[in-house]
């Protein structure tokens, strides 16, 4: 076990404490502890919890690796006794499904795949290291004299239900005077029953609170008490409970209310996410505080039923609390758009990136491309993404890899394939018949080249191009034994999300095909792999050249060349994402570029709205700016309607919604808030030249609603800022970039205000 020593249990599948004291008798210069409780675990020394963090540690796939967390405890220990004390929960490693759990709806085939426990039993590791000033060293591992005991929280559901039971609380029970005579040793577990991933250290940013919301109360609905959070928010619950001793005092979380006003669980179109946090009261007539330790609720309503409480308190938790940049304008639309967006990512960054926090709480990957930009402007997503590469890394196939199907029968999904969910507990590998697969997908997969793309551009580092570079080419190698006769690929779900279901995966899923292959190449040349950049140059051309042989077209009543869709034969159908992926990428044969931006702003004029998916929005709107159409961006974003940002704002969401529609599935989904690039991009202007932000084109944009903005972004080379202020006769331009930054500035968006910029730098 290393630097943890063996791991320890008390032979149970459901949560539970363990402590130790321990004598220290020299003066201790340092001390380091290393600790894994899996699922989640909490860490005390002497009465106090160690650190800050939430439900560690990050959540992985521990057949492949496990995180354990390292701790500097010098400033909790003295002389004397001093007591170690650890609470395990389960977390994703032994799942429980009291309440409510995932399950696939039933458009989707049967799994014969289902999750499977990572253990028997939940279980502890940890290793003290005590440097002392005399130069000795002792070290403390878990062991057999470890005292176990059954925790106050009975139940640990991951998708957020738990129940405390008030009478089972060991009231100092991390404390030296505790007595725990009638606690049992711990076991030792079995060498072959170890959990069997590779410990590593915790690396990215640990889940802390990032700030807590008092639960008001806003009427009663039959025997429940309503309360308002504020906020939309993946939180721990706490609050003070009064009963009579026995009673069950039960918590409702939900995303919204039903139009009667009690709290509604109901996913639209999906199933009930029955939700519940049990206290059971341990004292007569008491005032007793608890609050939630393995897993969070979602939502912003909280339902009571049962006794009298108090103080109701949700902690908001995230991975993603250290914030990069900030907008503000006299435009407060703009704003109230840009806050739900970053609460969403907020929401969903909990050492994984989760499509949501109601429902399903997987690491989709998509997102990790698409929405890279807009969070690494928002949010310090270096440790993060490396965290995210990592478990793509241990869950891309190997040709030894392998599925049953239902008869037992192994299936070999082949060499390179990489899911669309990292770590993926549920693997669900079969296709839905006519909406193709959910576990192979080239836009969720291509994180791992796309992904790794934009996080060299943020943060100029190439060890992230040394760590994934040969994960990349494995992945392009597979998606080349994907495609059909045609030259395309099509075994995805195409532009998922698209509000009038126009898909067009051909064209789609193959421009990822050649983003993937020339995105490659680039890393190639600078790593000096001279032999890959050439092949993949030619194998990006050969995508491109059949792409335009095949697709590019010209409009028989519009007059310009425009890429018709594949999956629309006998017509030239356009979509908006299907003109935009080849104008960003550069598929666009030089001559037809400006035609292409015409088609592109048909399509856009033509809806009067962003019909898009996730897949296609990011490139509908950068590729929209990029030739011009600000304004029509600016247009869509403030719609009162939907499809609109502006419209959630209107429908009362403190988050993002999951698709362009009132009451969606999922209330807080950040998978749609690309726009979020476009405010740093589009209307600030900062665009990076180079990677790290070397070198930077400061390019603002001013809407029409707009007299004046400040947007800042700290950088990896420092702090950049952008204002722009509209008076009577002028506009004024202040730029700040650090010295050791390159930059230039293009005034010709401004310009078209028609009055003389002043630049201030």
């Amino acid at each position: 076990m290393g630097k943890l020593g063996q791991w320890i249990t008390n032979n149970t599948k459901s949560p539970f404490y363990s402590r130790k004291v321990i004598k220290i008798e020299k003066k201790v210069k340092s001390a380091h502890a290393n600790v894994c409780g899996l699922g989640q675990f909490h860490f005390y020394i002497n009465g106090k919890k160690v650190g800050d963090h939430e439900l560690d540690p990050g959540w992985t796939n521990y057949n492949k690796y496990i995180q354990y967390v390292r701790f500097d405890v010098k400033e909790y220990l003295g002389k004397g006794q001093n007591v170690l004390g650890a609470e395990v929960g389960n977390g994703w490693f032994i799942k429980c499904d009291e309440h409510y759990t995932f399950e696939f709806p039933e458009f989707m085939p049967p799994n014969p795949n289902p999750y499977r426990p990572f253990g028997e039993n939940l279980v502890l590791a940890l290793s003290l290291e005590l440097n002392y000033e005399d130069g000795t060293t002792d070290i403390i591992t878990a062991d057999e004299s470890f005292k176990v005991k059954r925790h106050c929280v009975t139940m640990s559901n991951v998708y957020g239900s738990e129940t405390i039971e008030g009478g089972l609380v060991q009231t100092g029970w991390n404390t030296v005077e505790f007595d725990d005579s009638e606690w049992e040793n711990a076991s030792l577990v079995e060498a072959e029953k170890e959990p069997k991933g590779e410990l590593t250290e915790q690396f990215q940013p640990a889940i802390k609170v990032l700030q807590s919301y008092e639960g008001k109360h806003i009427h009663d609905f039959k025997n429940r008490k309503i309360y308002d959070l504020g906020q939309n928010m993946s939180g721990i619950l706490e609050a003070e409970v009064f009963g009579k001793k026995g009673e069950e005092i039960k918590f409702y979380p939900a995303e919204k209310l039903t139009p009667d006003g009690d709290v509604d669980q109901m996913a639209k179109g999906w199933m009930e996410i029955d939700s519940c946090i049990t206290y059971i009261v341990g004292e007569e007539e008491k005032w007793e505080k608890f609050r939630m330790a393995f897993t969070y609720f979602a939502g912003r309503y909280v339902a009571v039923e049962g006794g009298d409480i108090q103080k109701l308190q949700g902690d908001a938790i995230t991975s993603a609390y250290v914030t990069t940049g900030s907008f503000t304008c006299d435009d407060k639309r703009y704003e109230k758009i840009y806050n739900i967006i970053e609460k969403a990512v907020e929401a969903n960054m909990v050492s994984v990136h989760t499509d949501c926090p109601t429902i399903e709480r997987f690491a989709w990957q998509e997102p990790n491309h698409l929405m890279a930009p807009s969070i690494m402007y928002m949010k310090d997503g270096q440790k993060l993404w490396e965290k995210f590469f990592l478990d793509m890394r241990a869950d891309q196939h190997t040709k030894d890899d392998y599925f049953l199907d239902f008869e037992g029968n192994k299936v070999f999904l082949g060499e390179g394939l990489m899911p669309s969910q990292c770590p993926c507990y549920i693997p669900n590998v079969l296709p839905v018949p006519g909406m193709g697969s959910f576990y192979d997908i080239i836009p969720w997969g291509s994180t791992s080249i796309l992904g790794v793309y934009w996080h060299y551009l943020f943060y100029g580092d190439k060890k992230v191009l040394e760590d994934n570079y040969d994960s990349g080419m494995r992945y392009l190698n597979y998606l080349k034994t994907k495609v059909n006769a045609d030259g395309f690929l099509n075994h995805g779900i195409g532009d998922w999300g698209n509000p009038k279901n126009y898909l067009v995966r051909e064209n789609i899923e193959t421009a990822f095909l050649y983003a993937d292959a020339i995105v490659l190449m680039k890393f190639a040349e600078i790593l000096k792999q001279t032999e890959d950049a050439n092949a993949l140059r030619a194998y990006a051309k050969q995508v491109k050249d059949n792409y335009n042989q095949k697709l590019l077209v010209k409009h028989p009543t519009e007059g310009f060349y425009c890429y018709k869709a594949w999956d629309h034969p006998g017509e030239v159908f356009l979509t908006q994402a299907s003109q935009a992926l080849p104008l960003y990428w550069g598929m666009v044969p030089e001559k037809y570029e400006a035609d292409l931006a015409k088609a592109l702003r048909f399509t856009l004029e033509r809806e009067g709205a962003f019909i898009s998916g996730e897949v296609g929005l990011p490139y509908v709107i950068q590729s929209a700016s990029r030739y011009g159409m600000n304004e029509l961006i600016s247009e869509f974003i403030l719609k009162e309607e939907h499809p609109s940002y502006y419209a959630f704002v209107l429908d009362g969401e403190t988050t993002l919604g999951e698709y362009w529609e009132n009451n969606p599935r999922s209330h807080c989904h950040d998978m749609m808030g690309h726009i979020a690039e476009w405010y740093y991009n589009g209307i600030a202007g900062i665009i990076p030249q180079k990677a790290g932000f070397q070198a930077v084109k400061i390019m603002p944009h001013l809407p029409k609603t707009m007299t004046n903005f400040q947007c800042s972004f700290e950088s990896v080379n420092g702090l950049i800022s952008v204002c722009v202020k509209e008076e009577q006769e002028r506009i004024l331009l202040e730029v700040n970039v650090p010295k050791n930054i390159e930059f230039s500035i293009d005034t010709s968006n401004l310009e078209s205000r028609g009055k003389d910029i002043v630049i201030v730098s």
